[in-house]
């Protein structure tokens, strides 16, 4: 081991959390994204002849399409005060949801809960339908008839704010907004903040809205696919992908130190070797051709982890489906893994489409299943591979074999790049404590 890394506390997983277009429970993401099916379908707020575009991924189970907090629909086993939702966007009711759930299944109690030993990171880009409702209003009536908590239910870096108070956080706390890398970055500082011994534990959570006012403007820079056929929509690695299909909701992740994780006979979903961050300084929206900044975040997170390329199992990459961005995240693995004998590689935004903010976490968690359940999900709706994809091992099928090693990328607009190395998590707790 690297002598810089002897003192640092091993982080691993002990909780997921879903609000997703797969589904709202682990069971359902799990036997979906082995079954490889989307969760894709015509969006009624698309319904709009000024709007060149026709499908989203709405998360299952809610119900937000008011700006009224009371109109929304959503899970009974959620619990929520009047005065508690009036605070949040659509995004958080889905973040409050997957927090819930995470918790449950990391099996905290309160106090291990609220703990000055327990962080929570959150990462979105706010609500632009609560802002825009607010803004409305406040042009209309004036700004004291605009509701006290419109602020804290809109602007983007007020998820955690909520989230602390709902559950009474008393650790670090901030919100990351890095664009598609925002919950890349959450994951990675948390990690750092658990193996430098800061804290015990960080709760990491990924949400966005999944409106019209969140997806559509994205049509103006001319990245969504303008596919009908919910089936061939989002075809990452395909030489016919058109863009990327929008999606919304929150994933949720516990982490720990092992010693902490062990001392209470949590579970070890997965464990967190490593991470990296890189930026292209190329262009505000376009990535570096050549994938430059995305290569170096992958070297340094391999790095950091102390594994060799030929160590990793199966990467699942960031590719959103449009041209020019998966041609350059290929060429970054090429530089990475080469042509021959590398990894195998797959995009679940075949099956979830784009989720921004809440991308990073949910693939995150993807491969914390594929390491804990031992298979490693495929590339869907490949008829024809991309020449940029040649020589790479893009998996069509989902394939039953055990990974040990998996790597995962984001990349956001600005040129944000942020890759995690994974591997499979441990169970003998005495072993560990000794």
């Amino acid at each position: 081991m690297n002598p810089r890394y002897q003192a640092l506390q091993p982080v691993v997983v002990t909780g997921l959390g879903w609000a997703t277009c797969l589904g709202t429970d682990r069971s359902s993401v799990s036997n979906r994204l082995r079954r490889m099916e989307h969760g894709i379908r015509p969006f009624p707020p698309f319904e709009d002849p000024k709007i060149p575009i026709a499908l989203a991924a709405p998360v299952e189970g809610f119900n937000t399409d008011s700006a009224d907090q009371e109109d929304w629909t959503y899970p009974a086993s959620l619990k929520l005060r009047l005065e508690q939702l009036r605070g949040l966007a659509p995004h958080g009711i889905y973040a409050a949801y997957a927090v819930q759930q995470a918790i449950e299944e990391a099996k905290l109690d309160a106090d291990q809960v609220s703990n000055p030993r327990t962080g929570l990171f959150a990462a979105s880009a706010g609500s632009t339908m609560m802002v825009h409702h607010h803004m409305t209003r406040m042009d209309r009536f004036g700004p004291m008839r605009c509701s006290p908590l419109g602020i804290v239910a809109s602007i983007a870096g007020t998820l955690n704010f909520n989230l602390c108070a709902l559950h009474r956080i008393r650790g670090a706390s901030t919100g990351f907004v890095s664009a598609c890398a925002s919950s890349g970055h959450a994951l990675g500082y948390a990690f750092e903040e658990i193996a430098l011994g800061r804290q015990d534990r960080m709760i990491v959570v990924g949400a966005e809205d999944c409106n019209r006012e969140t997806i559509a403007p994205f049509a103006g820079m001319r990245v969504l696919s303008r596919q009908t056929d919910p089936d061939l929509a989002s075809r990452p690695f395909d030489q016919g992908r058109d863009g990327f299909v929008g999606t919304g909701g929150a994933v949720a992740m516990v982490l720990e130190s092992r010693e902490a994780a062990a001392a209470r006979g949590a579970p070890e979903l997965a464990e967190i070797h490593g991470w990296g961050q890189a930026t292209d300084g190329f262009h505000v929206a376009a990535p570096h051709p050549d994938g430059d900044g995305l290569r170096r975040a992958m070297e340094m997170a391999l790095a950091r982890a102390e594994v060799t390329p030929g160590q990793i199992d199966y990467v699942n990459a960031h590719a959103t489906s449009t041209p020019v961005g998966d041609a350059a995240e290929c060429k970054a693995l090429k530089a990475i893994f080469g042509t021959a004998h590398g990894p195998s590689i797959s995009s679940t935004k075949a099956l979830t489409g784009h989720g921004l903010s809440l991308s990073s976490i949910m693939e995150t968690a993807f491969c914390v299943l594929a390491l804990n359940e031992g298979f490693m999900p495929g590339s869907a709706h490949i008829s024809q591979l991309d020449a940029e994809a040649e020589g790479l091992d893009i998996i069509r099928q989902t394939k039953d074999a055990q990974p040990n090693l998996v790597l995962t990328n984001s990349s956001g607009f600005g040129g944000a790049n942020v890759c995690l190395v994974l591997g499979r998590g441990k169970t003998n707790h005495a072993a560990l404590l000794s």
